[in-house]
């Protein structure tokens, strides 16, 4: 059975150019920090110019609790690759996973639970 794993990335932009910056800026819509979901391909959010940071949010697979730390790993080269692909300096990168198998159940999730 596999188990979902929720992956965010986060990091900060790195002395971007005018150009860079004025790129981001203008897609920035597509971007938006208030709109956020978990995929496959990662969602990108940031708000600049007000803050330099940027998150993506990673929904990738493990087989066991065990295979977590490598769904971390895949999802942290996704994002870093994406980055480098499209010119963007980065720095301060970090990796938090959640293993949605391990979450405890809200009072929906436990009345649906009973039901089975």
């Amino acid at each position: 059975m596999s188990r979902a794993v929720r992956v965010t990335v986060r990091g900060s932009f790195d002395g971007l150019s005018a150009e860079q910056m004025a790129s981001l800026i203008a897609v920035a819509a597509d971007h938006d920090f208030m709109n956020t979901q978990y995929t496959t391909d990662g969602y990108l959010s940031y708000d600049l110019p007000a803050r330099p940071f940027f998150t993506f949010r990673f929904a990738e697979q493990a087989a066991d609790a065990d295979e977590v730390p490598q769904a971390a790993m895949r999802a942290q080269i996704k994002a870093e690759d994406w980055m480098a692909e499209h010119g963007y300096p980065i720095k301060n990168v970090t990796t938090q996973a959640v293993d949605m198998a391990e979450m405890p159940l809200g009072k929906r999730g436990r009345r649906e639970a009973s039901r089975k």
